[in-house]
């Protein structure tokens, strides 16, 4: 996957640094070819020639480096690179990416990138948890930028608390899924369904779920980037619909069933990541439902369940991937569903875990498979994950339609 590809390694001034050494012995060993960019502050603690031993290349340390006629150094770079990490990352960088700064050579190369852009935090946890560095965090995944987040335990300064650079390995999974072959999906249609439903009680209120629509909505986007004609068939969410996806905005799960099932025999994959209310209300109210000094009961019939009758329905050209997010006994529930809904592909997480909650920008899942295999992915950002995803649809697709 690494083989041949451009990884620019940026190392700013943190005691983490010397975590990047072993994440450059690790890329390039992965067949990668890397380029490393440190800041000033990052000499104090690494110096240079660990990292040219490590990859075999020059370390770039200066914005006005080579001679007179030479390639300017952070578009050279920047032209090149298939992929940015930087690891680790300090709040300095952070604010200074989150407000577009320029004033080095990192930072500067950093705003003249079009490829993925991987931010590994690490830093004290007080620091961390300042709202200056969480409002700099929101704005750069807003941004666009992929961001994993720091690991919680005892940090170099003595302190406890979320702050510590994930292992080498951890870091080199992320780069896995960001770096992608593009145009896999190319020719292929890809049905995404996101969002939680609402079934309506009356026409002021609902019952509905805390599905927020991320990870459907980043896994629209990354088909969209690997060359694939997405249909997105969403439920209300606050999201930008990705640019390039077929937008089929529903509300309740009956609006859903119809829209997926109208469209599913003309796809090709099909990726069931909405939050699909399993009852709705036998009888919606006319009018308001006025409060009373009685209790209120509520009859729930069932909905129907979309992701079954896909199952049936599949044909053996289709692949169909299912989420299921659960709070207890995970492993069994997953494989049962597997089974249940003839799925290729099971998505579960424990949504009690933190950083796996609706809502989040990370999530922590374990893909179940229906030949038995399971692969438990650390926690990473939605973006990332979507195509970890996508990568193993490719996998299977690759060995039941070759």
């Amino acid at each position: 996957m690494l083989a041949g590809r451009s990884v620019i390694l940026g190392v700013t001034g943190g005691i983490a640094a010397y975590k990047a050494a072993e994440l450059a012995s690790a890329l390039v060993k992965a067949g990668a070819l890397v380029d490393v960019v440190m800041t000033q502050a990052a000499q104090e603690f690494v110096r240079p020639l660990t990292f040219a031993a490590l990859t075999g290349r020059p370390v770039h340390t200066a914005l006005f480096g080579p001679p007179a006629g030479e390639a300017i150094p952070h578009i050279e770079l920047a032209t090149r690179a298939d992929l940015v990490v930087i690891a680790p990352a300090t709040a300095n960088i952070l604010a200074k990416l989150a407000h577009g700064l320029a004033d080095d050579l990192l930072s500067s190369l950093v705003l003249a990138v079009t490829c993925p852009v991987l931010l590994c935090p690490a830093m004290n946890a007080y620091m961390y948890a300042h709202p200056a560095v969480q409002a700099n965090l929101k704005r750069l995944f807003e941004m666009g930028y992929h961001v994993l987040e720091p690991e919680a335990g005892r940090l170099a300064c003595g302190v406890e608390g979320r702050g510590r650079l994930p292992a080498p390995e951890v870091i080199l999974e992320h780069i896995k899924g960001l770096i992608s072959s593009p145009g896999d999906f190319g020719g292929l249609k890809v049905l995404v369904t996101a969002g939680g439903t609402r079934e309506p009680l009356d026409p002021v209120r609902y019952i509905s779920n805390r599905s927020s629509g991320k990870m459907g909505y980043a896994l629209a986007a990354a088909a969209i980037q690997r060359g694939a004609a997405v249909t997105l068939v969403s439920a209300p969410t606050s999201l930008d619909p990705p640019a390039g996806a077929e937008l089929v905005s529903v509300e309740t799960a009956r609006q859903m069933y119809q829209a997926v099932m109208e469209r599913f025999s003309t796809q090709d994959v099909v990726i069931k990541a909405a939050a699909v209310a399993d009852y709705r209300p036998k009888i919606v109210a006319d009018q308001k439902i006025k409060k009373s000094d009685g209790t209120l009961i509520l009859e729930l019939e069932k909905n129907p369940d979309i992701l079954y009758e896909l199952g049936q329905r599949k044909e053996p050209h289709q692949t169909l991937v299912g989420f299921a997010a659960e709070t207890e006994d995970l492993e069994a529930n997953a494989q049962q569903k597997l089974r249940k809904k003839n799925l290729d592909l099971l998505v579960a997480n424990d949504v009690t875990q933190p950083g796996a909650g609706f809502g989040a920008d990370t999530n922590i899942v374990k893909l179940f498979y229906r030949d038995g295999r399971t692969q438990s992915l650390p926690v990473m950002d939605k973006k990332t994950l979507a195509h970890r995803i996508l990568d193993a649809v490719i996998e299977l697709r690759s060995q039941t339609h070759s």
